[in-house]
């Protein structure tokens, strides 16, 4: 599932072909996970002036309202030829005056939904449960202690939850607990001051450091230019069940928490 560093990468590539465009038309594909909330039509003539981020939702800014993009499990957006023929799984295609956005979702659990701005409509309802970003300066330590202080949730299910700092999905959840020494089990509140700063830095580390590699592809996600993200190659524990612990020779450990996948070293962390 893409998360948030995948995510950013994708807006990253999608300044330079659409801030500024005007959106010629729009194709809607089969039903993804809500209905556009507009007519498509009339989405014609509004021009994009900026492409921002909030979660994992690619927000498109129009001259009148605004534009929602989720990736969901499995899906990926890429700039091609106004002429490039879609496939069975494009589901979504956005037409400016210069470039085709695509959106490719084999399994639509992704979503396109329009709203009136980010503050209100559907917008408004998708955003009230995000946490602070975890790259701006909102994301202090003490904004993750005092979040920590409140549940009794094991620790990588509050990552997860995205309550306190959003976008720290599967992938990284495991990454950075393996970073701060810190057990996936750990009940929130039972952790201490020096293990929550660790935390709070390996936060920031990991979620820039896989967007320096352009995130990570483990099925289906790729940039906009078409290129597999690589940071899955550069993971310490995700997906490493039984190799050796890169601090202490142990074989990573794999168990299931909530229905995903949580990789660990038993003995580093504590």
């Amino acid at each position: 599932m893409p998360e948030l560093p995948e995510v950013e990468v994708t807006r990253r590539g999608l300044i330079a072909p659409l801030q500024g465009a005007r959106i010629a038309s729009v194709r809607m594909g089969k039903p993804l996970r809500w209905p556009l909330g507009i007519e498509a039509a009339a989405l014609a003539g509004r021009s994009i002036t900026e492409v921002q981020r909030r979660g994992k939702y690619i927000v498109l800014v129009l001259d009148q309202g605004v534009v929602l993009i989720h990736l969901g499990m499995s899906g990926s957006l890429q700039v091609s030829q106004l002429d490039a023929p879609a496939g069975p799984h494009d589901h979504f295609d956005l037409f400016t005056d210069q470039h085709l956005l695509r959106l490719h979702d084999p399994r639509r659990f992704g979503a396109v939904v329009w709203s009136p701005d980010a503050y209100s409509g559907m917008a408004a309802k998708l955003f009230a449960n995000l946490g602070v970003e975890p790259l701006e300066s909102g994301f202090s330590f003490e904004h993750l202690w005092a979040g920590l202080q409140k549940t009794r949730t094991p620790i990588k299910q509050l990552l997860l939850g995205g309550q306190v700092v959003v976008g720290v999905g599967n992938i990284y959840a495991s990454e950075v607990l393996f970073l701060a020494g810190i057990a996936p089990t750990k009940p929130a509140n039972q952790t201490t001051r020096p293990q929550a700063r660790r935390l709070h830095a390996a936060i920031v580390e990991v979620l820039t450091r896989s967007i320096a590699l352009g995130g990570s592809t483990l099925r289906d996600f790729v940039q906009v230019d078409g290129y597999a993200g690589a940071f899955q190659a550069q993971a310490s524990v995700y997906g490493r069940a039984g190799e050796p612990c890169q601090q202490c020779g142990q074989p990573v450990q794999v168990m299931k928490q909530g229905q995903r996948s949580t990789y660990y070293c038993k003995r580093c962390q504590k």
